[in-house]
């Protein structure tokens, strides 16, 4: 065997052995499953949910899902963590899509009577055309829901989550509104990740 051979059948048996270890790392006790889920038009609040998705992905140990609510499966509901839903403003409320998944946790999902989604940590995020076209109703809203089911909410980027404005002298979503989104997808894996180190004790 030659030696460039020999350095990369070394090579490659070191990535494998990295590859392991930060396998382990991900689905260690440490780690938490953050999902983000939206419904999105416009493509707006997408944009939201991907910026959502990369705050969470920047606390170590976080695994982060991000999917459509309509694409939301049970098994994905309850080995997460943490929920973070995400809707456009329709009517100063959340869309119909959005409502219709959370409809589908008891309909669909069968969370009740068992109460499975009891203790995750859940959070809202919104976009709307105007300034007071009903983005804080929005997420309250998606956050009763929560609590409804007795989950953990918490805030970030604003008092009740992230939100930006896409109409009038704000068309689109700039680099502040990404910035809250992002705070919002890390403070939830933060605080998923301290909830599940507490229950271990």
């Amino acid at each position: 065997m030659t030696v460039p051979v020999r350095w990369f059948v070394m090579l490659c048996a070191w990535g494998l052995a990295l590859q392991a270890v930060s396998g382990l790392a991900a689905d260690g006790p440490d780690s938490v499953a953050v999902l983000v889920t939206y419904h999105s038009l416009s493509g707006s609040t997408e944009k939201m949910a991907r910026a959502v998705a990369e705050g969470a992905k920047a606390v170590p140990g976080a695994r982060v899902a991000l999917k459509r609510v309509g694409e939301v499966t049970g098994p994905d509901l309850f080995s997460s963590d943490a929920v973070i839903v995400g809707s456009p403003v329709y009517w100063s409320n959340m869309s119909g899509e959005v409502k219709t998944f959370f409809d589908n946790w008891q309909f669909k999902f069968g969370v009740f009577p068992e109460f499975k989604m009891r203790n995750k940590v859940g959070a809202a995020f919104a976009t709307g055309g105007q300034v007071s076209g009903g983005k804080e109703v929005t997420m309250l809203t998606i956050l009763a829901a929560m609590l409804g089911n007795q989950m953990i909410v918490v805030s970030g980027g604003g008092a009740f989550g992230a939100s930006a404005t896409t109409e009038g002298d704000s068309p689109g979503i700039d680099d502040k509104e990404l910035a809250e989104a992002r705070d919002l997808g890390r403070r939830v894996a933060e605080v998923a990740a301290l909830i599940k180190r507490g229950a271990r004790k």
